[in-house]
């Protein structure tokens, strides 16, 4: 390793496809490498369980993923600038932690650019999305008329 070279995203993330690989017998985790380099800018891979390497525009991954992958297909736009990225990101992560009881507490958000590393946190209460938020949960929470059922 080379202190004064700045690698690329995709030699880290080759790094960790054949640490996961290497070990899928043992590991059980989804890994997400995600930088800023010189030669590509700004990259994303997924090394999901097993060690494939994928290439791509965004990634999701931990518990509450499985409910937000429709909202993120949804709402990701190419070329999005610094704000809207991190409007995506912290409302896609509100979404999965509203209904997801392991995912929360707050929302961390880093930009990683040519600049450097800008970090961000925001507490569980300033989220942009809760359920307690949502009109449509609202009604869909309330009590409902009693269903007969007839016996014929």
């Amino acid at each position: 390793i080379n202190a004064e070279y700045m690698g690329q995203v995709k030699s880290a993330a080759r790094l960790f496809q054949q640490l996961c690989y290497n070990n899928r017998e043992a590991l059980m985790a989804g890994i997400i490498v995600a930088g800023w380099d010189p030669k590509h800018g700004g990259t994303v891979y997924s090394v999901p369980i097993g060690g494939a390497l994928i290439e791509c525009p965004f990634t999701i991954g931990g518990s509450g993923s499985s409910f937000i992958y429709g909202w993120c297909d949804k709402n990701w736009k190419e070329g999005m600038n610094k704000e809207e990225a991190l409007s995506f990101v912290r409302t896609a992560i509100s979404h999965a932690m509203a209904r997801d009881g392991s995912s929360g507490g707050c929302i961390r958000a880093v930009v990683v650019s040519a600049e450097g590393l800008e970090d961000s946190t925001i507490p569980w209460n300033n989220a942009p999305y809760s359920l307690e938020k949502d009109l449509n949960f609202k009604v869909l929470s309330e009590p409902t008329a009693a269903i007969s059922v007839q016996a014929y």
